[in-house]
C-alpha cells in the first residue's frame, strides 16, 4: 500500500509540474477595473505586447470591468481561480477605497506579481474657470467655500490628490463622483466640473485650449511642462503619483508567479513600452515580487494614515 501511495503521490506531483511547466497554454485575462480609455487601461495596453512575448507568445486579453470605484473588478479578480489565468491590473486605489469604506477588498487578498509604472498627478482645470494659477484658484475657493467642483472617483487616488491640495491650501471643495478618468475627462471637457486629477496624457488638450494645467505634484518641474509650477514651489507640500502593478488571486502557485514575475521584468525593459510611458508622463518603475510586496505594505500604511488625516477613515 505504501508503495502504491508513494507512486500515486509522485504521479500527482509530476502531473502538477507538467501543468505548470506548460503554463500558459490558454489565454490569460488581465482585469482592468476601469473603463477603456482611462489611465490604467492606457498604461497596461502597451505593456501587454512585450508581456505576451516574454510569456512565450501567450495571449493576454484585457477585460475592462468597471464600477463602484474599481471594486467590481477587484471582487471578480479576488474570486477567480488561483491558476495564473486571471491577473489584476491595480493601482493605489486598492488601499484608499478600503480605508474610506468604499470597498471590502485590499492588497492582502492577492499575490503580488510586479510593479510596472508610476504617474505623477497634475492639478487640472476646465478652461471655463476664470483662474489660470493656483493662487487665483485658492483665492476663489476661500471666497466661495464648497463651490469649486472637483471630479473624482470617491475614495480613490483622484479623490486623495485634490484632498491633499484642499488640506494644504486650507480650502473646501465640492466633490462629484465619477467612475474612472474617462468619465471625469468627459465631465471637465464639457465644463461640468472645475477641477480634477490629471496627468501628462492631457497635454494635447491643454495645448489646444481645452484644459488648463495649474500645477504638478512632483518634486521638480516636469521636463515636458517647463512652464507649469510644482505645488511644492508654490508653498503647498503635496507630492503625489499613482503607481500601477499586477496582482494574482491568493493561492496562485509559486512556480506560476515566478514565471509571471520574469515576464514582467522582461516587458518592463521593452523600448516601445518605455516610449509609450514617456509619452504619458509616466515613469517605468519595475519592482519584483518581493519589492512590490514591501511597496504595497508601506503604501497601505501611508493610505491608512492619509485617510485618517483627511478625516475619511472608515476602517
Amino acid at each position: 500500500m505504501r508503495i502504491i501511495a508513494a507512486a500515486l503521490a509522485g504521479f500527482a506531483l509530476c502531473a502538477a509540474a507538467n501543468v505548470q511547466a506548460a503554463y500558459p497554454d490558454r489565454p490569460i485575462k488581465m482585469i482592468v477595473p476601469w473603463a477603456a480609455g482611462g489611465d490604467t487601461d492606457n498604461i497596461f495596453r502597451p505593456f501587454v505586447p512585450p508581456f505576451q512575448k516574454a510569456l512565450g507568445g501567450a495571449t493576454v486579453v484585457i477585460a475592462n470591468v468597471g464600477g463602484a470605484s474599481g471594486t467590481v473588478g477587484a471582487r471578480e479578480a479576488k474570486s477567480s481561480p488561483p491558476d495564473g489565468y486571471t491577473l489584476y491590473a491595480v493601482h493605489d486605489y486598492i488601499h484608499s477605497t478600503y480605508y474610506t469604506g468604499v470597498a471590502d477588498v485590499n492588497y492582502w487578498d492577492f499575490e503580488p506579481v510586479c510593479l510596472i509604472a508610476s504617474t505623477p498627478s497634475i492639478l487640472t482645470a476646465s478652461p471655463k474657470t476664470k483662474w489660470s494659477t493656483v493662487k487665483d484658484m485658492v483665492a476663489d475657493a476661500k471666497a466661495h467655500p464648497g463651490q469649486i467642483s472637483v471630479g473624482a472617483t470617491l475614495g480613490s487616488t483622484s479623490h486623495f490628490f485634490p484632498a491633499l491640495v484642499e488640506k494644504a491650501a486650507g480650502v473646501k471643495f465640492k466633490y462629484i463622483s465619477y467612475d474612472g478618468l474617462a468619465q471625469r475627462m468627459n465631465a471637465i471637457l464639457g465644463g461640468h466640473i472645475d477641477l480634477t486629477d490629471g496627468n501628462l496624457t492631457q497635454k494635447g488638450k491643454v495645448d489646444a485650449g481645452q484644459l488648463k494645467f495649474l500645477a504638478s505634484a512632483t518634486e521638480k518641474r516636469m521636463e515636458e511642462l517647463p512652464n507649469v509650477p510644482t505645488l511644492k514651489e508654490l508653498g503647498y507640500n503635496v507630492v503625489y503619483a499613482v503607481s500601477r502593478g499586477l496582482l494574482a488571486p491568493k493561492g496562485t502557485p509559486n512556480e506560476i508567479l515566478t514565471k509571471l514575475e520574469g515576464a514582467c521584468h522582461q516587458a518592463s525593459q521593452d523600448p516601445a513600452f518605455a516610449a509609450s510611458m514617456k509619452s504619458q508622463g509616466t515613469d517605468v518603475h519595475y519592482l519584483d515580487r518581493k519589492g512590490y510586496a514591501e511597496f504595497l505594505k508601506k503604501n497601505d500604511v501611508l493610505n491608512k494614515d492619509l485617510s485618517r488625516e483627511l478625516g475619511i477613515l472608515k476602517r
